[in-house]
């Protein structure tokens, strides 16, 4: 384990390291994907705030990944960018001022086992700002220390049985927070290359 990532040095980390598209499939080369498939576009922010990563609890009353930990985020609505989308959608699920944002970087495409295409949007976020969770998507807001989440050491490999076969992906619990799927295959992907 070497020194304790903040966002300085993953900037620099992402500028001379190669950048690469992930997916869910990622631990699962044995799953076939369709020819053709046609992948809705979406976007998460990772916004970085001081020395910690903002995440959401959803809501357990959802229809799709209820109690799921997740970036602010969602589908790109008509013409809009990634960077246009994220934004949005952390303002409408947690209060985040667009205002209050800086954009860092577009990452490559993380494929989710669900058909969308997310671009990962890292950002820092400016000033401290008082959460408001959208009512009935959001179930909590919280932070996770930049330097935990950066850690490749922290993240294990774990599975379960979906859609008929053993599906693996990764995992990074942090204290009450079981952060797994999309979300930490995502942070996984910046992990390494700050690594």
């Amino acid at each position: 384990m070497g020194r304790p990532v903040d966002l300085k040095t993953l900037m620099a980390a992402l500028e001379v390291r190669p950048a690469r598209p992930s997916s869910d499939y990622d631990l699962n080369p044995g799953v076939v994907l369709p020819e053709g498939r046609k992948l809705r576009p979406a976007a998460v922010l990772i916004g970085v705030l001081g020395d910690d990563v903002i995440l959401t609890k959803r809501a357990s009353t959802l229809k799709h990944h209820p109690g799921q930990i997740a970036f602010p985020g969602g589908k790109l609505d008509g013409d809009e960018t990634p960077v246009e989308a994220a934004l949005r959608e952390a303002h409408e699920e947690i209060g985040l001022d667009p205002e209050n944002v800086s954009i860092l970087a577009e990452l490559p495409p993380h494929e989710t086992v669900t058909g969308y295409s997310v671009t990962p949007v890292l950002a820092r976020i400016e000033a401290d700002f008082d959460p408001l969770p959208e009512a009935g998507e959001v179930a909590e807001v919280f932070r996770v220390p930049l330097a935990f989440v950066m850690e490749p050491s922290n993240f294990a490999v774990e599975g379960r049985r979906w859609r008929g076969m053993r599906r693996e992906y990764y995992v990074v619990p942090y204290g009450p927070y079981y952060i797994w799927g999309a979300t930490a295959r995502m942070l996984k992907s910046l992990a390494d290359r700050a690594a």
